[in-house]
């Protein structure tokens, strides 16, 4: 039962990412993607690290970080990088090891090129994408296979979509909205719903959060029924500090435990 639990977890900071691209288009009143504000809530430098527990048991850890990056296509850049990594505990019987880089226009926000490299127990997977924005195709090449796919316009990746959401005007409670993701050769339209807006203590401190529900309209992506919760700042740099994600026993909790304070008090 831990084995089988632990190979759905180590698929939810993947599904964390996803979630997170899909608050950025729950904007109150609205029907289409905003345009993104002038100002960014991160920069290069930034890192978070996260500690990925099941029934108190730390089972990993995943680590979030922006870089420089060299222009591309004459269009400045960002480098995002992902890690996920299990515990020594349950890397005895189950090492999870996932890479996922994403080069990424550093206006639109939207990717040039990912790529995922999978080490799960036994199984191991590399695959790269190239997106053709102006085409709306994408160039996929997984375990040295090619081939190309189309997709819709305004496309993200995994990583890419929780950068956009950051950047975008305030979320409202009782909004929802929609966006494309490309992930392992398929393309997905998540759904995600503003639930509403709390405080929240951890090892950041206390601070206001806005709760978001992803919901996945699919499986083997995403946890159990496909449901999970995104806690981020409500401020003007939307630090994702918890994600929660139920699975056939207890929950799977992504919390924040270095990168960000609340500053003290004056």
């Amino acid at each position: 039962m831990l084995a089988q639990v632990l190979r759905r977890d180590r698929l939810f900071i993947l599904s964390v990412l996803l979630a997170s691209c899909q608050a950025a288009t729950a904007l109150a009143q609205s029907t289409t993607i905003p345009s993104l504000s002038a100002d960014r809530p991160f920069a290069a430098g930034e890192r978070f690290t996260y500690t990925i527990s099941w029934l108190n048991i730390t089972a990993g850890t995943a680590v979030m970080e922006v870089a420089e990056a060299d222009p591309v296509r004459g269009r400045a850049a960002l480098r995002l990088l992902t890690t996920a990594t299990s515990s020594p505990l349950v890397s005895k019987f189950y090492p999870v090891d996932n890479r996922v880089e994403s080069l990424v226009d550093a206006e639109a926000l939207t990717p040039f090129w990912t790529v995922f490299r999978r080490r799960e127990g036994k199984r191991k997977n590399d695959f790269e994408v190239t997106f053709h924005r102006d085409e709306g195709t994408v160039t996929v090449t997984k375990d040295g296979v090619t081939e190309q796919m189309a997709v819709p316009p305004g496309m993200h990746d995994s990583i890419s979509c929780l950068y956009y959401f950051r950047s975008l005007p305030a979320l409202v409670p009782g909004s929802s909205q929609t966006i494309n993701v490309h992930h392992d050769k398929k393309n997905y339209r998540l759904e995600l719903w503003v639930e509403g807006i709390e405080r929240l203590k951890g090892p950041w401190g206390e601070v206001e959060v806005v709760r978001v529900l992803a919901i996945m309209p699919f499986q083997g992506i995403f946890l159990n029924e496909g449901n999970i919760r995104v806690w981020l700042t409500n401020d003007a740099r939307r630090v994702p500090v918890m994600m929660k994600a139920k699975v056939m026993i207890g929950s799977v909790v992504a919390k924040l435990v270095d990168g960000f304070r609340v500053p003290d008090a004056p």
